[in-house]
């Protein structure tokens, strides 16, 4: 049924994709519900939605339609922070399992701009562009996992910002560049890219890019959630 590239294909596409990610924040609710640590539960959202989203893009046809009705996923989700952040839909098993401190005010920061960044990331660079990847890659993988290691073993701080290690900006960039490198294989796979050292390298500059802005003071003041993601496609630009 994914095969044709009609609509009839793509409906259920989206059916498949909006059972595993809305499926998957149900789980981080549930799991939020039950005591799991709230730091760790949050990170958890943070890497699986949109590296589980991305994997699904090659149920969709090429074209505009398949990347407009992909991007309706987690532009679902825009829509969902906004009227839960504003106080609209009350949710709070939603603001526990994607909030640090339980307010739902968070929602219309951080989580608003993951689901932003996901959402345009899929309708701009479509299946095809490395920019994309590195986005969404550097966003979930890099900074997911650079909060879960930097808070196990980040005992040693980065003269330039206290409040981050070491550890931390490391497992951030090496996460970021073999999730990257990992999803261009995925798609080369389909022969929507063509696999090659330069692109390897440019994930490479871009996690580095992009672990090295998410450990600036500015990061935290702004949300690394949108300074990762703008360093990842700055760089993009120029080394795609």
């Amino acid at each position: 049924m994914f095969v044709s590239g009609g609509v009839v294909s793509d409906l259920w596409a989206t059916v498949v994709l909006t059972v595993a990610v809305f499926g998957l924040l149900e789980l981080w609710k549930e799991t939020a519900k039950r005591g799991v640590d709230q730091k760790m539960n949050r990170k958890l959202v943070h890497i699986s939605i949109g590296l589980v989203f991305m994997l699904c893009w090659p149920l969709f046809s090429s074209g505009p339609r398949g990347a407009i009705m992909a991007a309706l996923i987690p532009g679902a989700n825009i829509i969902k922070m906004l009227l839960i952040g504003s106080g609209l839909w009350k949710d709070e098993a939603t603001v526990k399992s994607m909030s640090r401190f339980g307010d739902r005010r968070e929602l219309l920061k951080g989580p608003l701009y993951y689901a932003t960044t996901i959402t345009l990331a899929c309708a701009i660079w479509w299946r095809t562009s490395p920019i994309g990847f590195a986005a969404i890659c550097n966003l979930c993988a890099g900074d997911g996992m650079a909060d879960i290691v930097g808070r196990r073993f980040g005992s040693q701080k980065l003269p330039h910002n206290r409040n981050k290690s070491v550890a931390g900006s490391i497992a951030m960039a090496l996460s970021g560049f073999l999730a990257s490198v990992g999803y261009m294989h995925y798609f080369a796979s389909f022969g929507y890219v063509e696999e090659s050292w330069g692109m390897v390298l440019g994930f490479l500059a871009a996690s580095v890019a992009s672990a090295i802005v998410e450990s600036l003071p500015i990061s935290t003041e702004l949300d690394d959630n949108l300074t990762v993601t703008l360093a990842s496609v700055l760089v993009g630009k120029l080394v795609f």
